[in-house]
């Protein structure tokens, strides 16, 4: 049974054609639904009686369900989704600095094969890429996870499980339905892209033209340590990945890229590094996100990796400072529960 969350707003007025009702009914449902979080309020959608009847007998609301559910001390949400075909993957929610929002973040791939040293979600390898009706219905459980307790899913990242560029024309489709107005009604600019850096889909993305935003998960200023830590380094280094966000940047109305850095004890947290950093964004509008790393045990090249000491990373930070780079830390979220990516994935696999 196919869910609403598969179709886009053309398909499903394809399909309401085809049952002989008016292609009219067609947005007005899907938005009451995305409105409902993955539910569908009938009389105030407004749809007749026999279309009504015939997506109940012949669509399902969502094709997830939960799996498991934790919540942190500090309101975090991790949902473990059950997908169709029985395999799992992890999606968040966080409470924002406006206490009437929440943030969300999204897995676009079961497990990812870029096997980043220091990330949960590796150790278990990849499986396959998520459909864009996959996506929807982690927005969907997630949007419902922050009406629940009165706020509003304002914002959401494709952070989570696997590389969202790797599955591009997917995460696409999941965007526009998200975000766009006939739909989800989330708002483009409310949306960011996270990449390792695969540069050929930086560049596909600034050519979607699809006004969202993009982070890059760089992690190491210099081509030799980045490629230890993340091995697509190997194939696309520090100065092609800047380039490729130049351009998208460049595309977007000069719209700041992020650049996400993992602090590791002892391997990319020294004075000498971040200097190095502020040194490649010298001349460039761009901020950094510097990120207190959630430990997730021995790794794959078999090195277990500690957060950088407050005060190695306070000094990481005055130094791009002082070089006029726009940093800040990201606030921790989670830490009481398993909230690292990957990490309640793996746990309920090994129960």
């Amino acid at each position: 049974m196919k869910a609403l969350s598969d179709y886009s707003l053309e398909g499903f007025q394809q399909q309401i054609v085809a049952w002989g009702f008016k292609v009219s009914h067609a947005k007005p449902l899907l938005r009451n639904y995305y409105a409902g979080a993955g539910t569908v309020d009938w009389p105030e959608s407004r749809t007749p009686r026999g279309l009504r009847d015939r997506v109940q007998a012949e669509c399902g609301m969502m094709a997830s369900a939960l799996a498991a559910r934790q919540v942190a001390g500090d309101g975090t949400v991790k949902l473990l989704l059950k997908l169709a075909d029985g395999r799992t993957i992890e999606s968040v929610v966080m409470p924002a600095y406006q206490e009437d929002r929440m943030a969300g973040c999204l897995s676009s791939q079961v497990g990812c094969a870029l096997a980043c040293d220091f990330c949960a979600t590796a150790q278990n390898g990849f499986a396959r890429n998520l459909s864009a009706g996959e996506m929807v219905e982690q927005f969907l459980h997630l949007r419902g996870e922050a009406k629940a307790i009165g706020r509003r899913l304002q914002t959401v990242v494709f952070m989570g499980m696997g590389e969202p560029l790797l599955n591009l024309e997917n995460v696409l489709e999941a965007v526009r339905r998200m975000a766009g107005g006939d739909m989800g009604a989330l708002g483009w600019r409310q949306v960011t892209v996270s990449t390792v850096g695969i540069v050929p889909g930086i560049d596909a993305l600034a050519a979607a033209e699809l006004n969202i935003n993009l982070a890059v998960s760089l992690h190491a200023p210099d081509d030799a340590t980045r490629a230890k830590l993340v091995p697509s380094g190997r194939r696309f280094g520090v100065g092609e990945i800047m380039a490729a966000a130049d351009r998208f940047q460049a595309k977007n109305n000069g719209r700041p890229v992020s650049i996400q850095y993992c602090l590791l004890q002892g391997v990319n947290d020294s004075p000498e590094q971040a200097r190095q950093l502020a040194a490649l964004l010298a001349g460039r509008r761009m901020h950094v996100n510097l990120l207190h790393y959630n430990p997730t045990g021995v790794s794959l090249t078999g090195r277990t990796y500690e957060p950088s000491p407050p005060e190695a990373a306070e000094t990481f930070m005055r130094e791009l400072r002082a070089r006029r780079v726009v940093a800040h830390f990201r606030r921790p979220r989670g830490r009481d529960i398993d909230a690292a990516c990957g990490q309640l994935r793996r746990r309920a696999a090994s129960e």
